[in-house]
Parts: C-alpha cells; structure tokens; sequence
C-alpha cells in the first residue's frame, strides 16, 4: 500500500531529528525555565498558590478553546480552588465536564512521576466525557475506538466535498500501537525530557486513541512530561494557551508533519519555540499576580463586604471583560441595581475605585491607580 502518513511507514516509530538544529532554542528554553522557577521561589507560598491557580485556569480554559469548547472561566476557576484547598472568595458551582477537565489536568500535572497507563488514560477520557456523549452524539467513553463508524478521520469542508487532512491507524491496531507508546513513555532514557514531551505530544496525537478528546489528552501528557522534566507538580506557564495563540499554525504543522518523513525536526522546533513564546508569556501572570498582592497590601484595613471582594478581584485577575459598569456589578452579583449602585459609591468614597472618562450612556468604573 502507498504510504501516505507517517504511521504507515515501515519504520515506524522511529522518529529522527536533527538535534544540532534543535540546540540553540532548547537552551533558550532550559534557561527560561530556569529563571521562571527561581523567580517563583522568591514569591513566598500564597503568591505562588495563587499563579499555580491563574496559570491552570488558563491552560484548562485554552486547551478545550482550541477545540472550539469554550468553558466558563468562574466555574474553571472554582473547581480548581475547591479542588485544591484554596480560600477564594465568590466560588460558583461547577458543571460536570468542568470538573472532569479539572480532574485530568491537575493528575496530570501533580501525579507527573506515576506511570501513565491504558487504565489512567481510560480515567482521563471518563472525566472528559461525563455523560457519555460529545455534544449530540454518542461516543466511545473509557476505551480505545472502534471501527464500527469507519476509519478515524480528520476533515473539513462541506458534506460531499471533504478534504482529509489526516487518517489514524485502524482500531486493530490500537492495542499493539498504546503498549508501545506507553513503554516507551514511562522508562528512562537518554533522550532530552522537554525533546520527549514534543514527541509524545506527535505521537500520541497521530494514533488518535479515542473517538474524541485525543488533541486535549495529548495536550495533558505534554503537561505530565513537561512536570517531569521540571520534576515540579506546579506549573507558571501554559503551553494550551500559547498553542492556542498559535491554533491554526498548530493544526498546519500536525498536518504536514503527520504526511511527512520520521524526521520530525520541523515539528520539534515548532514545538520549542511555541514553548518559549509561553514561557516568555508567563511574565504576565507573575505580573498580574504580584500587582494583586500590593492591591490587597495596601487595602488591608479597607472594609469591603463579598461582593465587593469579588468584582474587585475579577477585575485584577483579567476576568472582565468590557468596561465596568453598576448594571453589569448588578448582573454578576445577582443584586439589585440600587444595591450595586451602593457597592460602587462606597467603594469610590474608599478610593478603591474611580470614574472612567469614558463617554456614553453608563458611567464606567475603574480601580484606582496603586
């Protein structure tokens, strides 16, 4: 048979690189990573806690938007708090599938140095898929595909005029495909670990496992290696959110890497680079988090009830969106206008907030400058 992916080729998977051409950006890398994470050590334990929280509700948030899955960012944010023991104020109750993403990420992430099994990756596709279903449709939930709907395809474009980006191995093949890749994943090599998260990544993605969830759980493994080689159960970047800055060059890339040769040098310094343009991204969240700290610093004796509390914190974490205005306090508190309106003045008589020089009908808001 005509080769036509890489997972037909006779020598698969021997994947190659050319590691001389892969050096230069690698170092670049492991001496980002190495400034962020001693950075974090000067930051004391709650500041830490709270950019371990910002950055994974970003990566939860990200990788299911890369999808076309977008999650609410209060519920991401709440189940990852109760989850993981931390005093937030103005949690919300969270749905099902948002607490299954939760779930993955934080084992993939804290539990990095337990072996990844079929049974894990089983765990994992569960918590996805809650209810059994992918939106309207029924799916295969805590096992590999079948064949029973045809060969797993990738496809755009109209009904009668797809383009076929990509074809998996068959479903017979899966068992003997997952053993590999599996083994290979959790021994001990000589191989660079941030180079092994890359080609997990590849891999994994290219025998596309289950009948929906395999760009999420690849993305999940890259999180699992990465913490690995950190040998670090917190994260300060996300690599989600820097793919999915990058989302249609990621799909591009998958794609001609997938119909190419095993020398995935291309795919591989891709895959560095878009991990420096996080690592490089995560300045942000430091920033934002260190700027909230001397927010609070400052207004320590300021009395503010929960409501208060909690949009002042929305709008310091980047949660809000659009201008601040005494309807929209109304409608994400749940109060009446007239209350909101309190809310605001006092809140302006405290010096907390001041009037925007927006024009308009609504008056704006914003935090005063600290």
């Amino acid at each position: 048979m005509r080769r036509i992916y890489i997972h037909q080729d006779k020598n698969w998977p021997d994947f190659t690189f050319d590691l001389n051409l892969l050096t230069p950006i690698l170092l670049k890398v492991k001496e980002m990573q190495g400034r962020l994470l001693g950075r974090m050590e000067f930051m004391g334990f709650e500041l830490r806690e709270e950019a371990f929280l910002n950055t994974l509700t970003q990566d939860i948030l990200k990788t299911s938007e890369i999808e076309g899955e977008l999650l609410d960012v209060d519920q991401v944010r709440s189940s990852l708090a109760r989850k993981l023991g931390m005093e937030v104020v103005g949690l919300v109750p969270s749905d099902r599938n948002v607490d299954g993403v939760v779930e993955m990420m934080l084992d993939a992430m804290t539990n990095y140095a337990s072996d990844l099994t079929e049974d894990r990756l089983f765990g994992w596709h569960s918590c996805l898929f809650p209810s059994g279903r992918s939106g309207m449709f029924k799916i295969q939930v805590g096992e590999w595909r079948s064949e029973e709907k045809g060969p797993m395809q990738v496809v755009s474009g109209p009904l009668g005029k797809e383009k076929i980006h990509f074809e998996a191995p068959p479903a017979e093949l899966l068992e003997q495909e997952m053993n590999r890749f599996l083994k290979w994943f959790n021994q001990n090599s000589d191989l660079d670990p941030v180079i092994k998260a890359g080609i997990a990544h590849l891999w994994f993605v290219t025998i596309h496992p289950f009948d929906d969830g395999n760009g999420r759980i690849a993305r999940a493994i890259t999180d699992l290696q990465l913490a690995r080689a950190e040998e670090s159960d917190k994260r300060f970047y996300s690599m989600s959110s820097a793919i999915r800055k990058r989302r249609n060059e990621y799909y591009d890339i998958l794609e001609r890497t997938q119909q190419g040769s095993l020398d995935i040098t291309p795919w591989l310094s891709w895959f560095l680079d878009c991990l420096y343009f996080a690592l490089q991204d995560t300045n942000q969240v430091i920033g934002g988090v260190l700027n909230k700290a001397k927010f609070w610093q400052l207004h320590s004796l300021t009395a503010m009830n929960d409501r208060q509390k909690l949009m002042i914190n929305k709008l310091l974490d980047g949660d809000f969106f659009g201008n601040l205005t005494s309807s929209k306090w109304a409608k994400m508190t749940k109060t009446s206008q007239d209350t909101a309106g309190r809310d605001i003045k006092d809140l302006l008589e405290k010096g907390v907030l001041e009037k925007g020089e927006e024009g308009g009908r609504s008056t704006v808001y914003h935090i005063s400058q600290f």
